[in-house]
């Protein structure tokens, strides 16, 4: 791992993750969480502030130490148990089945490697009444930017940490057997090859 995927990437991506349209959007879905939660790429912590009381147990699952730095400073006093499971969210995860109440993941399907295997991984920990709550952004179904997502998508991979901006987000959660229960799409303000959104519940 180089210089910059290192230590320049994870604070670029904190900072760019601050802003205040996405900050109001993980203020409307984390708090939902409830019970045992796990998170897939907690990266900062950013979503930290938003975890009501109601969650009794947080794991915390991200391949990177240098966010994970900065995700401890951010944990709120009423978290009583967190947890850090630092590792690809696709790797098997040192949970047992059924056992968690709820999965978060926010803005990082995206950039994973394998994330039908990650969501497969939830689906094995999730409680037959679990939720997962997911806010990402992926592939526009207006042809016009979806093809500038194919074309651009390669260029951006290298600077961005892995991020594809052109993933179908319903497609790849169904893929790993979960049933969408809610969503909404909309594109955020910004350019629509980044900003087009899924924001949901799946079960």
């Amino acid at each position: 791992m180089g210089l910059y995927a290192r230590y320049v990437l994870p604070r670029l991506l904190d900072f760019a993750m601050k802003d205040e349209r996405m900050t109001a959007l993980r203020e409307k879905v984390v708090p939902r969480a409830r019970g045992v939660t796990l998170e897939l790429g907690i990266g900062s912590g950013l979503n930290l502030r938003f975890y009501s009381a109601q969650v009794t147990k947080l794991f915390g699952v991200d391949p990177s130490t240098e966010l994970q730095k900065v995700a401890r400073t951010r944990v709120p006093a009423r978290l009583p148990s967190v947890e850090w499971i630092t590792q690809s969210a696709s790797d098997p995860l040192p949970l047992s089945e059924w056992s968690v109440d709820t999965a978060v993941v926010t803005w990082s399907l995206c950039s994973m490697s394998d994330p039908v295997g990650a969501l497969c991984q939830v689906r094995r920990v999730l409680r037959p009444e679990g939720e997962l709550l997911f806010v990402e952004h992926g592939l526009s179904p207006d042809p016009s930017v979806a093809r500038w997502q194919g074309r651009l998508n390669p260029l951006w991979r290298p600077i961005s940490g892995g991020c594809n901006m052109n993933r179908k987000v319903d497609a790849l959660l169904g893929a790993a057997g979960f049933a969408i229960a809610e969503l909404e799409n909309f594109y955020l303000t910004g350019p629509r090859v980044l900003t087009y959104t899924y924001r949901g519940v799946a079960r």
